[in-house]
């Protein structure tokens, strides 16, 4: 959406024609909002805007075929190395040279992911936040193999679709996610030693450090069994780091299925 809204060309790609129709209306859906904002006066403007964009975008389910005409392709599967790693295999053989790979992971490595590939120079990270057309934010993260010519068009691709990028190393969880991620750890091991409610510390944060969230809210929003398996992942790969210790509760929680907003019910109940 943010791409086409940009003046890009963009092939949505999914699994099925089913999906697609559904993130299609999805996309129209959310035109719509932003439109209403944006052409608050001029519904005739805001009209042509959503046709335009809508222009712009097209859907495919086979990935293969589309890649050969892109300068960028940008993965937000699901997160997983193995299912990411032959998505970029396939794509690889059939993208053009100078064609750009980048993942949208959040907790996963991006180097890991270039290996699959023959084009480690021309492979980053591309970690847009939730709800996108809403966050300005963009982690665009350069490997150690990424050249600076991808890196530089990663960053201007960004700004071109109206995002602020920063950049990062390919370290675990990025910038935010790497601040974000302990503290909410943090914010549950509070509350299982018993030292405060749940919603005192939520109305603490969010009163005493400004945050629109509290970490239990926040945790509820992003999805318990995707907080799970990011510290999960970081645990293996630093298992002495204190900060990346697994809670039972947490995962208490994801083995009864309370995984926040999505299934009505995470560390708070929702209708």
């Amino acid at each position: 959406q943010v791409a086409a809204a940009s003046g890009h060309t963009v092939v949505l790609v999914d699994q099925s024609d089913e999906i697609l129709k559904k993130s299609t209306k999805g996309i129209e859906e959310s035109l719509k909002r932003v439109t209403k904002k944006k052409f608050a006066d001029k519904p005739e403007a805001g009209a042509e805007f959503i046709k335009k964009t809508l222009k712009n975008l097209t859907t495919s389910t086979d990935a293969a075929s589309v890649v050969h005409s892109t300068d960028l392709v940008i993965e937000a599967i699901v997160e997983n190395l193995e299912v990411k790693n032959k998505l970029f295999k396939t794509l690889d053989k059939f993208a053009p040279e100078h064609t750009i790979f980048a993942s949208n992971t959040s907790s996963l490595q991006i180097t890991k992911m270039a290996n699959a590939t023959t084009r480690q120079d021309r492979f980053g990270g591309l970690h847009f936040f939730n709800p996108v057309p809403m966050m300005k934010l963009v982690e665009v993260i350069k490997t150690p193999m990424t050249s600076q010519k991808t890196f530089e068009s990663l960053v201007d691709f960004s700004k071109a679709v109206g995002k602020s990028p920063v950049s990062c190393k390919d370290t675990p969880g990025f910038i935010v996610n790497r601040l974000l991620v302990p503290y909410m750890m943090e914010a549950v091991r509070l509350f299982e030693r018993g030292d405060a409610s749940k919603e005192d510390i939520d109305v603490a944060m969010k009163l005493g450090a400004g945050y629109p969230m509290g970490p239990f809210e926040l945790l509820d929003y992003v999805g318990l069994d995707t907080s799970k398996y990011i510290i999960d992942g970081w645990h293996s790969l630093e298992p002495n780091n204190p900060l990346f210790a697994p809670s039972p509760l947490l995962n208490k929680l994801v083995e009864e299925k309370k995984l926040g907003k999505k299934t009505g019910e995470g560390f708070y109940k929702y209708k």
